[in-house]
């Protein structure tokens, strides 16, 4: 008998987000499954929000990438902003639960596979110091190196940082959330070489306006990258 074999008998696989019993790890049981809004389908071009209608290989965009200029090229999304799925993302961010970042990075590695190309540069979306002191890590940055790793491509955690306090952009309408993030994301002066016409891709834990993925975009496109896309654990979407 393995070892691993010996340590699923002293200590079972148990579902990520309750104390259910699965057959593997870093798993979820049926309900939390079921309770579990993954993103399939149609979807967004551009930040991944699913669509009515069925798959035809052609790029669509929703009704808000139709109105707003997005500065990155194509973004995508694992999860719904829901039920289990915010509870994950809650978990994560705020609930030390870091086991949470390599099964997170699979499944956003699976939707990520059409915007994935040879020698792309994946980095994180930067928290201010003073928060990343509070929380004493970046669950961005537990992603996009998990992401990194599992796809085989360069990861760059201090690629961006973020000299300015957005505080949180919850409660703020999508006017306020794009003013507060203007100019807040800058490249890290000494990594200019490493982002010089590459495909970048942006990685987060939550997309809602889309304003924090802009400002990071933007910071890139300005500093030489070829392409910015955009990779989010979860997207907030209209109910309705």
């Amino acid at each position: 008998m393995g070892l691993q074999a010996v340590l699923h008998l002293i200590y079972p696989p148990q579902c990520l987000t309750c104390d259910s019993l699965v057959t593997s790890d870093f798993g979820l049981c049926g309900p939390c499954w079921r309770d579990t809004a993954f993103i399939t389908g149609l979807v967004c071009d551009q930040c991944g929000v699913p669509l009515p209608g069925e798959e035809t290989g052609k790029r669509l965009r929703c009704d808000d990438c139709l109105t707003l200029a997005r500065p990155w090229a194509q973004g995508r999304a694992a999860l719904l902003y829901r039920d289990n799925g915010r509870r994950i993302v809650l978990a994560l961010k705020h609930g030390d639960r870091l086991d949470l970042a390599r099964p997170a990075a699979g499944w956003m590695r699976r939707v990520a596979a059409p915007m994935l190309v040879p020698g792309m540069l994946v980095a994180p979306v930067p928290l201010h110091w003073l928060r990343l002191f509070t929380r004493r890590y970046n669950q961005a940055a537990l992603l996009s190196s998990a992401l990194a790793r599992a796809a085989g491509l360069e990861h760059c955690p201090d690629l961006l940082t973020r000299p300015r306090n957005t505080h949180s952009q919850e409660g703020r309408g999508r006017e306020a959330r794009f003013e507060n993030m203007a100019g807040a994301i800058r490249l890290h002066p000494a990594r200019k070489a490493r982002v010089a016409g590459r495909h970048v891709l942006l990685v987060d834990d939550v997309m809602t306006s889309g304003a924090t993925f802009a400002a990071g975009a933007e910071a890139c496109l300005s500093a030489g990258a070829k392409e910015v896309s955009v990779l989010a654990l979860a997207r907030v979407a209209k109910e309705g």
